[in-house]
């Protein structure tokens, strides 16, 4: 359940509890993904879920400097034992409201083609799948494309 879970707008200093657990939560090394620039940057677009004191979860999301249409959400976590409760699409629907907010009509992100948690959770929320599209990221790196229009959330 998420009811007891309160989302809040991120602050830099919550990098120092993010950066430490992102290894665990994921059960691989993913955190030179999400470098300190990041919260330093884009922390008024990002969001923290809390349990009292606890972290429960948080995204990582801004709004494009280049795209005057589009947010981006970067990185999504929840704590493993959150997880199936409803919080990702919470925090995911905060993000929504911040992007449109600020005008904005779509959101994007990306993930690996062998993330296929990520790809069906995309799906459910509504968003528009591409790819894999090959080296997206580089040389040998491909990415799933996901695209939502905020007046169809």
């Amino acid at each position: 359940m998420t009811d007891d879970v309160r989302l809040r707008a991120a602050e830099p200093g919550d990098y120092d509890r993010i950066a430490p657990v992102v290894d665990d939560w994921w059960g691989r090394p993913i955190q030179g993904g999400l470098p300190r620039l990041f919260l330093d940057h884009f922390h008024r677009t990002s969001l923290v879920a809390e349990d009292g004191d606890a972290l429960a979860g948080f995204l990582v999301g801004f709004l494009s400097p280049s795209l005057p249409d589009a947010a981006y959400i970067h990185f999504v976590g929840v704590h493993p034992e959150r997880r199936g409760g409803g919080l990702a699409r919470r925090l995911y629907r905060g993000f929504f409201g911040l992007a449109a907010a600020a005008g904005r009509t779509r959101v994007r992100a990306i993930t690996s083609p062998l993330n296929h948690g990520s790809i069906a959770f995309h799906r459910a929320m509504g968003f528009a799948v591409r790819g894999p599209v090959p080296d997206y990221d580089g040389p040998s790196t491909d990415r799933v494309v996901f695209e939502l229009r905020l007046d169809a959330a």
